[in-house]
């Protein structure tokens, strides 16, 4: 069963995929690899991201320091679904939004800084929501790879290893992962500006904040050097070729866990692997082609660990928002959420 539109064109996924490597590279670093004049590609992309086909984000991920993620269900009032969605979505602290199938009629991902945030957002936020019956919470326990780092895989292996070679984005990724140093005003300014556009000029943000290129330059290579940000490039899922979103829940054997992980993120259709508190203690997102590749992905995920029981599966009616982007009715982004100054 097909339930997408007319994917983007080769030329451009192949952008896309490019800007998943190297996200601010310029447009003649770009141009040696995709064959397209640097005006052809930057058109290509402003047509693109005008008309929220695609997207260049940039996000703070906190790690070691007390920031909380969990999955939360919510079972909503009849026909009020579809608005406290959009209420939610308007939310930092939402990073998926989705009208799901199966027991819940939203299942949100959210981060906060801490358990006691997160306490208060669940109280003072999302329960006084009219439309809002119940939730359910899944604490993530440990989250085993990285959010928005799927790729399109449309470039070849020798272009993929040409545009790396072009931009440095291979010492970029070794440099990272020195920790999280604690950021300065300046560098929430320059990441909730580039929330929305992560390809905003150096001479853009400096004006913007009121301070020189120099400076914004030093603090984008030192942010991102210290693995605090990410870059995700993503096309709206609608016309990606992959427009179904789904959340597999899963049972292992806790001795196991870290093997069936290990197995699983081998599988090309996992896109983010979670440890979970509740019922089950592993929760699966990714996209689809179709509702019918849902059967032989978690055929796939048994055979891969032959421990796991599969205990839950729901499927994204509409989704609402990705990361800081919001996704309107017809499927493309609408505008970005800033992120909290303080998260």
């Amino acid at each position: 069963m097909h339930t997408g539109e007319s994917v983007l064109g080769e030329a451009d996924l192949s952008l896309i995929h490019a800007l998943q490597i190297a996200p601010r590279a310029s447009w003649t670093q770009l141009s040696t690899v995709l064959g397209s004049s640097p005006d052809t590609l930057a058109r290509r992309w402003d047509h693109l991201t005008a008309g929220g086909y695609a997207w260049s984000s940039l996000i703070r991920v906190p790690q070691g320091e007390g920031a909380l993620y969990a999955w939360v269900e919510l079972d909503c009032v009849a026909g009020d679904t579809e608005a406290t969605a959009i209420a939610l979505a308007r939310d930092p602290y939402t990073l998926a939004v989705h009208q799901v199938t199966g027991e819940a009629d939203l299942l949100l991902l959210v981060r906060c800084p801490d358990l006691y945030a997160f306490d208060a957002y669940l109280t003072n936020r999302t329960r006084r929501l009219p439309g809002v019956l119940r939730t359910r919470t899944q604490i993530v326990t440990r989250m085993h790879n990285r959010m928005f780092q799927s790729r399109i895989e449309q470039l070849t292996p020798g272009q993929a290893r040409h545009l790396r070679e072009v931009t440095g984005a291979d010492r970029r990724a070794r440099a990272q992962a020195r920790g999280n140093p604690p950021l300065a005003e300046l560098d929430r300014r320059l990441i909730a500006e580039l929330a929305g556009d992560a390809r905003r000029s150096a001479a853009e943000l400096a004006r913007q904040c009121g301070t020189s290129e120099s400076t914004v330059r030093r603090r984008l290579d030192a942010l991102a050097g210290s693995g605090a940000l990410h870059h995700h490039c993503l096309p709206a899922p609608r016309f990606s070729g992959r427009p179904v979103w789904a959340l597999v829940t899963a049972d292992a054997p806790p001795l196991d866990v870290a093997a069936t992980v290990a197995a699983l993120t081998r599988l090309r259709t996992s896109r983010l692997i979670t440890s979970v508190t509740g019922r089950h203690n592993l929760a699966l997102s990714m996209w689809l082609r179709t509702v019918d590749e849902l059967h032989d992905v978690t055929a796939a995920m048994t055979r891969a660990s032959p421990t796991l029981r599969i205990t839950g599966t729901s499927l994204s009616l509409r989704t609402h928002k990705v990361g800081a982007q919001v996704i309107g009715p017809d499927g493309r982004r609408t505008h970005h959420i800033r992120p909290d100054p303080g998260h």
